[in-house]
């Protein structure tokens, strides 16, 4: 009877980590679901753990960010072992490439090969990653190409302004606004249908639409809604604190009662 040979002691370091991700991903003896998984499976786990990082910073709970932080170490370690399984790259390659942008990026800190240091001066950050953009080979593709994956907001107002910068946007900020009208006479339109792809598709175009006038008018769209997600958050934390006090719960609770305590949130959280 072959034996398995004893696996050695896993210290609790970076390397040790670099070890718990090969073995769970060794052909037979890993683990079934971590072998199943590639890029665009574990894509979506990489955006949740990073929001839960920002979570746990915005909850100022230190020992939560400590272990999200954690989570979240653990998704290039994952990326880059697939990558390695398929013979593309590995997570040495990863570390390099960081360096060798961090050290590039910072020539008033570390020195060239001249042992030179240069001064630091406004906007040196942004002249070197154009000077890396113009170096890199060009690709085939199309003008929004260059515009990353970001949550859905975001990416609406990255993709209107990228296509400003070739001439394709509204001229006048009441055009934006007689789309905005029109778009929601579209929508109205398909709820009267009651054709739920339809309703979807035209709420997706108003959306768009209110996030190009934010953009018409300088506001950071993504920031805006955010900002309205933490009051309504703080607005009713204050109703249900409200119905702790009266030993009561929402559905125990009429709305015109519950309507009373939000515009008594609003008054103190405004």
């Amino acid at each position: 009877m072959n034996q398995i040979p004893p696996k050695p002691p896993i210290k609790y370091d970076m390397d040790g980590l670099r070890y718990i991700m090969r073995e769970l991903r060794r052909p037979v003896t890993g683990c079934a679901w971590d072998l199943e998984q590639d890029f665009k499976s574990i894509g979506a786990y990489t955006i949740e753990e990073a929001y839960e990082v920002i979570d746990a910073i915005h909850k100022q709970d230190y020992d939560e960010l400590a272990e999200e932080l954690g989570d979240l170490l653990l998704q290039p370690l994952f990326h880059a072992q697939i990558a390695e399984d398929m013979g593309l790259f590995d997570f040495d390659k990863v570390v390099w490439n960081i360096c060798d942008k961090m050290i590039r990026r910072h020539p008033h800190v570390f020195a060239n090969e001249h042992g030179q240091v240069i001064e630091l001066t406004d906007g040196l950050w942004q002249q070197i990653k154009d000077q890396e953009k113009t170096a890199k080979p060009k690709r085939d593709g199309h003008l929004l190409d260059e515009i990353p994956h970001f949550p859905a907001l975001k990416h609406a107002q990255k993709l209107q302004a990228k296509a400003a910068t070739v001439g394709f946007d509204w001229p006048d900020l009441s055009q934006v606004k007689d789309k905005i009208t029109e778009e929601l006479a579209e929508f109205y339109d398909e709820v009267e249908t009651g054709d739920k792809a339809k309703q979807q598709a035209e709420f997706g175009d108003l959306l768009f639409s209110l996030v190009n006038y934010g953009r018409h008018l300088g506001l950071d769209c993504d920031a805006a809604l955010q900002s309205t997600n933490d009051k309504f958050i703080n607005r009713f934390n204050h109703i249900e604190d409200a119905l702790k006090t009266q030993n009561k719960h929402f559905l125990d609770t009429d709305l015109n009662e519950l309507e009373a305590l939000w515009q008594d949130s609003k008054r103190e959280n405004r």
